[in-house]
């Protein structure tokens, strides 16, 4: 079948002069979209290959950042690519109100990850945040309780609602935020305000519960791993804790694996599994598309229902395009035992990292699960006083010597390493030289 455009002459230009770029971008893009730039010099991305960037320059970057922590199995993986264009060239669209294959069969396939002994079921959609929104109301709706429990450092999105549970203040507009959401203090073992343990924690959330809501809850929402807050794991008996507590209060567990999931935290597919909790609703994005626009609402059907009368709707969400790529996510991390990986090169990484820490005083701690490692510096290991200003230096050294990573955490003081699934072996070498030179130039 021919179009009637297949014989255009035109073709769509691409500048790629460094300063031309710069220049639009800031003459064309909102303040909004102008200010989250990490580097002092803007980084200009022009192709990727699996584990790999280039910029305009040709210069050659091991990412550690996976885009934040969108791209899962790595740049142009060749059945991603495949399926997508397979699917572009028949029907890019098709608006949740009409029928297609491609979405029912990725939902089938994204609920086969889950527990056994639950039925699940899945509202696709296009991003994490938009899916935090719709858990929240979800939550609200089924219990018919309003008052929601988030933890302090977490961060869940900067849509309205989103930001509402995100307690890190960087991402709280100076607007009065969503009602009816109250914070209890992170289990963090190095920074948090008990140190180490759990039950001082626990009994934080029962005054939270007791003197800050109403007494019953619409649920609570937990990163088992926090993301931007710095990769914060929640300890062993933490989230089974909560869980029990909430329910008790008539809510829901709401886990968020936006950053966490899709087997990147290695002993699991989903990072909650560690825990052993069986939760309410599952939040999934970032890493299920590897790229491409896609969140996902997983789940209990019986929780779901309540929503059965309600018009809850995304124009772009269940995108075929997005779902094709979302199939061939799971398809390569069970083929390839991407999940395996992430242990093994998790832990050789880890390795790395503690190394360093061992000669370097400004390194607090060191920490992480699979895939999702963190670097926390530090003034003084004694004070444990955050030290943003070095991160600042180190953060471009590691540009400088190929590492594409993070500066994060509520001060900014975390170096946030994330790499693609597909890393191999042979690049730890080469990440061990840049991250030790990185700290040898400071």
């Amino acid at each position: 079948m021919t179009s009637q455009f297949d014989h255009d002459p035109h073709e769509l230009i691409l500048d790629w002069d460094t300063d031309a770029i710069v220049e639009r971008r800031n003459q064309y893009y909102a303040a909004s979209q102008r200010a989250f730039v990490p580097y002092q010099a803007p980084l200009i991305f022009n192709r990727g290959q699996d584990q790999y960037l280039w910029d305009e320059k040709d210069n050659k970057y091991l990412d550690c950042l996976s885009q934040n922590l969108t791209v899962s199995i790595g740049y142009n993986n060749p059945l991603v690519t495949r399926e997508v264009i397979k699917q572009a060239q028949t029907l890019q669209h098709c608006t949740t109100m009409f029928f297609h294959p491609m979405p029912a069969h990725y939902a089938e396939e994204l609920t086969k990850t889950m527990p056994a002994g639950e039925e699940w079921t899945v509202h696709l959609m296009n991003s994490g945040a938009e899916a935090i929104d719709m858990a929240l109301l979800l939550a609200r709706s089924y219990t018919g309780n309003i008052d929601i429990i988030s933890l302090t450092n977490s961060y869940h999105g900067a849509t309205f609602g989103a930001q509402s549970v995100t307690g890190i203040s960087g991402f709280r507009h100076n607007v009065p935020q969503l009602g009816g959401v109250q914070f209890a203090p992170v289990p963090d073992q190095y920074r948090g305000i008990h140190g180490e343990g759990v039950d001082p924690y626990l009994n934080d959330l029962e005054g939270t519960i007791h003197y800050a809501t109403s007494g019953r809850l619409a649920g609570m929402i937990i990163e088992p791993v926090q993301g931007y807050g710095g990769i914060v794991p929640m300890p062993e008996g933490y989230i089974s804790g909560a869980h029990e507590r909430v329910r008790q209060a008539g809510g829901l567990l709401i886990v968020d694996e936006v950053q966490s999931g899709v087997a990147r935290t290695g002993d699991s597919f989903w990072s909650f599994e560690q825990h052993g909790v069986m939760p309410d609703i599952v939040v999934a994005a970032k890493g299920i598309g590897n790229g491409y626009p896609l969140g996902a609402l997983i789940v209990k059907r019986e929780i779901a229902e309540a929503m059965s009368k309600k018009f809850y709707f995304h124009t772009y969400g269940a995108n075929p395009v997005s779902c094709a790529a979302g199939r061939s996510v799971l398809h390569i991390i069970q083929q390839h035992e991407l999940q395996q990986r992430a242990k093994k090169l998790g832990t050789a990484l880890l390795e790395v990292l503690e190394d360093l820490q061992g000669r370097h005083e400004v390194i607090g701690t060191v920490r992480g699960r699979g895939m999702m490692m963190a670097v926390e510096l530090v003034k003084n290991r004694g004070t444990r006083e955050p030290d943003p200003e070095t991160m600042v230096r180190l953060f471009e050294n590691t540009r400088k010597y190929g590492l594409v990573a993070s500066k994060s955490g509520a001060y900014r003081n975390v170096l946030r390493i994330c790499p693609p699934l597909c890393m191999q072996m042979e690049d730890v070498a080469f990440f061990e030289e840049a991250i030790n030179r990185s700290f040898e130039s400071l």
